[in-house]
């Protein structure tokens, strides 16, 4: 990552620079990776076919609609603690834990790909907590349990429509 430069300001808001510092390279590898998933879904949504057609093109809409949203959240938390957010595709490249998915899979595979980048974006908020508790970061927590929780619903979800 880039070296991150504070706010010309002194922000005092009870959360030392350093542990500021540590959650934002935390929460840029959440929105890294969050960005990288609406981006797989968006393109799965224009690009899925086959009999589950039409449930599986309405459900990708939704689920990178709610992602698009969440983006601005994490942005805005990041600018809030302080630094820049990342924001072009070679620093998300660089920090993301999801692998971008080449070519047009198959329906099927695309809900597995799905699974496993919600998953890896769990895991990703999950690693945040230690340093966020550690500084006593409410609104981060916050943040980070509404994604946890959306992500792991969704993979559920997601796991579902493999079941036989």
């Amino acid at each position: 990552m880039a070296k991150m430069k504070k706010a010309s300001m002194h922000i005092d808001i009870g959360i030392s620079e350093d542990n500021r510092a540590k959650i934002v390279e935390g929460l840029s590898r959440l929105l890294a990776d969050s960005y990288t998933l609406y981006l797989m879904t968006h393109n799965f949504h224009w690009n899925v076919t086959g009999p589950q057609f039409n449930s599986l093109h309405t459900m990708f809409m939704t689920q990178y609609t709610e992602q698009w949203n969440a983006l601005d959240v994490i942005a805005e938390r990041i600018r809030a603690l302080g630094f820049p957010a990342p924001g072009t595709y070679k620093e998300f490249v660089k920090l993301a834990s999801i692998e971008e998915v080449e070519g047009v899979p198959k329906a099927n595979e695309m809900v597995e790909l799905l699974v496993r980048a919600h998953e890896s974006v769990a895991r990703t908020a999950r690693s945040i907590f230690d340093v966020v508790e550690e500084a006593n970061d409410q609104p981060t927590a916050d943040v980070l349990t509404q994604r946890l929780e959306v992500h792991e619903k969704t993979a559920w979800m997601l796991r579902s429509l493999l079941e036989e």
